[in-house]
């Protein structure tokens, strides 16, 4: 029946805003004063529907649980070593002791101590003998520290310190790092402002190779524990150190064998928290943000293999190997990765966190972020936002870089073979059999095209018999690969998180004289390479990649790391020192853990 175009529709209809929708005819509540009743029970019913739309469209779709998913860990300074620790931060603010700090980071700096690529075993490859020099400075350098602590070295240069503390029903604390540096490329010595290896010091910063990654964060623990020690501190839960020696070459004979040594000791998830090398904080959006990582992608190296047919180049087929491998190649970047985001990502939680508590978010991406938390087109739109950041997408999805290539021996002869590696670093809600099933399913119709036997990671997948012009091979190049890392609990029932968090919030107001509780926002983060906790997984679930480096600079915000004119700044690097002592002073004393 059509509604009458004067009066209107007696009911708002789906599409009709309940506050439009007209009074019912005024004669109707003395005629039928039941029709009239109902039909406001129902009016004022939609008129609450409509609100409540209202409000959750236009205010804040995601609201509480935007909230609920970011809650902000209160400062957390020591109580029972309160005073101890007021000593420490008056001493760490003299210019004696950044005197001694500055020596202990450059006197580390001026021993090379170099990691290549695929180095033979430790005692075979002379390389390794580098370390060695290293390990006699430290022992110089901090002599409370080993006069104290207990001493093991592990496969020859790593290094594990044992402080032993009072109370055996504790799990320990480990902080991490690693000894070795990337190496110096040797055309590129003259394009240092001071020589690599000088530990040169201007004033405000110490200069060389490792200087920031990561003689700083391994200088920066020894001298807190030597701090410590002198202060005649004496820890209730044991304190470990763990220093590597080739975390920028895989890691496998340093932290590698540390981590079955350790677990050797301690036994499975024997450790409270685990501290390595990793981010710091900076300014975003007008506010201080500190982004401790939670978890780590994976990584595979896919090496594609083509074998064909040689002979003489004046004879050509109509494709050889490197022409059919080319042709794989430019398919493999012309078909990246979907960068999609979900919930259960670390970076979801660093942008919820953002969008809750950073000041200059732009309206529309704030909004966008916290309904994103209930709205799916929220998280779509979100995605869109994501996929044009080149930073952003890299750290949510899987990535493929083609890194290395081969093929051919001589410039008139048909190369029988040509390969390349792709490089892939993991998302981590995937895995490495999705890349490998992926990047097999990718290239299928190509191998079909060019007619070649076609394998990947150990199975065939051509058919059987089939007549080719040649293989296309898939396969784990190096390493094999890995899995992404396990993420370290956050929220308001992970212990360890809230600890960490309330640690760095304390740590940077008392470098810096505030008092205020909202000085810095805390929001778990994730990297987007490795670090030596690759291999410290079996030891503890709450695992953080975190240095409290200050990288707000914008003159070189990565302090030139695995480049020319790597430096350290000498006020970063004090605040290092002091986190690495709130840090043990505040696992020590607490109950939670």
């Amino acid at each position: 029946m059509a509604n009458n175009e004067k009066s209107g529709p007696l009911l708002p209809s789906a599409t009709t805003p309940a506050s439009l929708a007209p009074a019912p005819h005024p004669g109707l509540r003395k005629k039928h004063p039941k029709i009239f009743a109902g039909l406001m029970v129902y009016i004022l019913f939609r008129l609450g529907y409509e609100a409540h739309r209202s409000f959750y469209e236009h205010h804040d779709h995601a609201g509480a649980t935007g909230a609920q998913a970011c809650v902000q860990a209160d400062v957390l300074a020591p109580v029972e070593h309160a005073p101890l620790w007021d000593t420490l931060n008056a001493k760490i603010g003299t210019s004696s002791f950044e005197s001694s700090a500055v020596n202990w980071l450059a006197g580390a700096v001026r021993v090379p101590t170099e990691s290549y690529d695929n180095m033979d075993s430790v005692g075979v490859d002379p390389r390794w003998e580098a370390f060695g020099p290293f390990h006699e400075y430290l022992l110089g350098a901090f002599p409370l520290v080993h006069s104290t602590l207990k001493l093991t070295k592990v496969n020859t240069y790593g290094l594990f310190y044992e402080w032993k503390g009072t109370d055996d029903s504790l799990k320990p604390l480990l902080l991490a790092a690693h000894q070795d540096v990337v190496p110096v490329d040797p055309t590129t010595v003259d394009q240092w402002t001071h020589p690599p290896y000088s530990g040169f010091f201007d004033g405000k910063r110490v200069w060389g190779r490792g200087s920031s990654d990561d003689k700083s964060g391994l200088i920066g623990i020894l001298s807190a524990v030597e701090t410590l020690i002198g202060a005649k501190f004496q820890p209730t839960r044991t304190i470990v150190l763990s220093f590597g020696f080739d975390e920028e070459s895989s890691g496998y004979h340093g932290a590698g064998t540390l981590a079955t040594h350790l677990e050797s000791v301690y036994g499975t998830d024997s450790f409270a928290l685990i501290v390595d090398e990793g981010s710091g904080f900076s300014e975003e959006y007008g506010s201080i943000v500190a982004t401790p990582g939670i978890a780590e992608k994976g990584f595979l190296n896919v090496l594609v293999e083509v074998t064909a047919a040689g002979g003489h180049s004046s004879i050509p087929p109509a494709h050889t190997s490197i022409g059919i491998l080319s042709a794989l190649l430019v398919h493999y970047e012309q078909h990246p990765y979907h960068v999609t985001i979900t919930r259960d990502e670390p970076i979801y939680e660093t942008l919820q966190c953002i969008a809750q508590h950073a000041k200059n978010v732009p309206d529309k991406l704030r909004k966008t972020i916290k309904r994103s938390a209930k709205s799916k087109k929220a998280l779509e739109r979100l995605q869109e936002t994501i996929r044009s950041d080149k930073v952003l997408s890299s750290l949510v999805g899987t990535t493929q870089a083609i890194t290395l290539i081969q093929g051919g021996v001589k410039s008139n002869a048909l190369p029988e073979q040509a390969s390349a590696v792709v490089n892939h670093r993991i998302a981590v809600v995937s895995s490495l059999d999705e890349v490998k099933a992926h990047d097999t399913a990718l290239l299928k119709h190509l191998g079909d095209k060019f007619n070649l036997t076609y394998s990947a990671f150990g199975t065939r997948i051509s058919e059987e018999g089939a007549p080719s012009s040649g293989t296309l091979t898939l396969s784990d190049a190096f390493s094999g690969g890995l899995e992404p890392a396990p993420v370290t609990p956050t929220g308001r029932d992970a212990a360890p998180y809230q600890l960490l968090s309330g640690t760095i919030k304390a740590t940077y107001n008392a470098h810096r004289s505030l008092k205020e509780a909202d000085s810095v926002i805390v929001a778990p983060s994730m990297m987007s390479g490795n670090t030596d906790t690759r291999f410290y997984w079996n030891l503890s679930s709450h695992i953080f990649r975190y240095n409290h480096q200050n990288a707000g600079s914008s003159e070189n915000p990565l302090g030139g790391i695995h480049t020319v004119n790597e430096f350290a700044n000498v006020d970063s690097f004090l605040e290092q020192i002091r986190f690495f002592t709130t840090l043990i002073l505040n696992v020590d004393e607490t109950k939670a853990f």
